[in-house]
């Protein structure tokens, strides 16, 4: 992935472990040029289409705030995991109540500018809620644990 991307013109590619996750830099200036010029190279690269949720790493920061806040909101006793979707775009107001008052027995959700927050009392591969019941609403999504998002905060955002 980082040679694709290197190729493609983004400079200083860096991955993080094998989540999918990049940082880079590129003289592009607009969002959509760069979701386009990335999407491009992985798909020359791999040979199908890959949906880019491309973020700063201002917003990473506010997606991660936004997911320790929900955290205490939400915890309890019975909490065994948390998880961020994190969006492609940014979710609607309307959506976003809509999503919240699901009722699914073992699944808190949380909706943020940029991001669907989880936290489960049952494993993730057990939940309602994954990333396709996401992406019905909000459009293209990709989710990672609050572990891998609290290293990509901490390795990226300064």
């Amino acid at each position: 992935l980082r040679a694709a991307l290197g190729e493609a013109g983004f400079e200083d590619v860096e991955t993080h472990i094998q989540t999918g996750n990049v940082r880079f830099r590129t003289s592009l200036r607009s969002t959509e040029k760069v979701r386009a010029a990335l999407e491009q190279a992985m798909a020359a690269d791999r040979g199908f289409a890959v949906p880019v949720c491309l973020f700063s790493a201002a917003e990473l920061v506010e997606v991660y705030d936004d997911a320790q806040r929900f955290a205490v909101d939400l915890a309890d006793e019975s909490s065994t995991g948390q998880y961020v979707a994190l969006l492609q775009g940014s979710a609607a107001p309307e959506s976003a109540t809509a999503f919240e008052s699901r009722e699914v027995p073992g699944e808190h959700v949380r909706v943020g500018r940029r991001g669907v927050h989880l936290l489960l009392s049952k494993s993730f591969h057990e939940a309602r809620t994954g990333n396709d019941t996401v992406e019905k609403v909000f459009g293209p999504a990709t989710t990672r644990n609050l572990t891998v998002l609290t290293k990509l905060v901490e390795k990226w955002s300064a």
